[in-house]
């Protein structure tokens, strides 16, 4: 098994903490949130202002430059070999999105504390209202650029020319093109499969089950999208947690791809 979430009663200290409270539905709820109160100590990182470089067209949330990445680490004070724990409300994405950006940049102690920023308060973590500061650092960062898919590489899947597992993280319906709210086109990924990132969410936490296990093969790549790479990352994070070596996240997902690629629909 990997070593992606903890329990409140795994977390270890000293620590450092990144609060990624988010609300697909209303960008603002989550500063709000952390400004009402937050872990002692914590950062906070937005999804659209920090995770998400809003300026570009590769999909809903796009990648941000390596650069801008590093300024974000930096001026939070972290360091690659720091302890680093990442909470959101719990069973949310947000959390896990964090964790993949840290990943890829090369921190090697993140984790994911399954239950969320409820589960820490609850457990006695003190909050605080505070505005917190942060010396910054200076980071060498080591890119693990393997984990990342493009919509090129994703097109070389598509066309065979890479022998990859495509994973559609949305709802069903929306996978089989049934139903679409947020993007122009409906549909899939041609040769995608479908496993809905929420049979991986229990309550306020992501765990492992057998279905994912059953339906995916451990023995081959798998590439993860959904509509803008935010559900993706769950599904990426729980695929790591149960052991697979080799999964990559399409960070601009079925939004990045309908903008130059054909979508399928129906059951693959």
């Amino acid at each position: 098994m990997g070593n992606v979430f903890v329990t409140v009663e795994q977390v270890e200290t000293p620590a450092r903490f990144i609060d990624v409270r988010f609300n697909l539905m209303d960008a603002s709820e989550g500063r709000a949130l952390y400004e009402k109160e937050h872990i002692a100590g914590a950062v906070y990182f937005d999804l659209e202002k920090d995770l998400s470089d809003m300026s570009k067209i590769e999909g809903r949330h796009p990648m941000p430059e390596k650069e801008q990445l590093v300024e974000l680490f930096e001026t939070a004070g972290l360091s690659l070999n720091d302890r680093i724990y990442v909470y959101d409300q719990g069973g949310t994405p947000f959390a896990p999105r964090a964790w993949w950006m840290l990943t890829f940049a090369g921190f090697t102690n993140v984790r994911v504390v399954n239950g969320g920023f409820g589960a820490l308060k609850q457990a006695g973590y003190a909050v605080t209202s505070n505005k917190e500061s942060f010396d910054r650092t200076q980071l060498a960062p080591e890119w693990k650029d393997e984990i990342y898919a493009n919509r090129e590489y994703v097109k070389a899947v598509v066309d065979g020319e890479k022998s990859s597992m495509l994973l559609d993280a949305r709802a069903a319906i929306r996978y089989r093109g049934e139903h679409e709210p947020l993007d122009p086109v409906a549909g899939h990924i041609p040769t995608a499969k479908n496993f809905d990132w929420e049979q991986v969410k229990a309550g306020s936490h992501l765990v492992v089950t057998d279905d994912l296990e059953l339906s995916v093969p451990k023995n081959q790549e798998v590439v993860v999208y959904c509509g803008s790479g935010v559900t993706a990352s769950p599904l990426y994070a729980v695929l790591k947690q149960a052991g697979y070596e080799n999964v990559k996240l399409y960070v601009g997902s079925f939004s990045d791809w309908i903008t130059q690629y054909e979508a399928a629909i129906g059951e693959e």
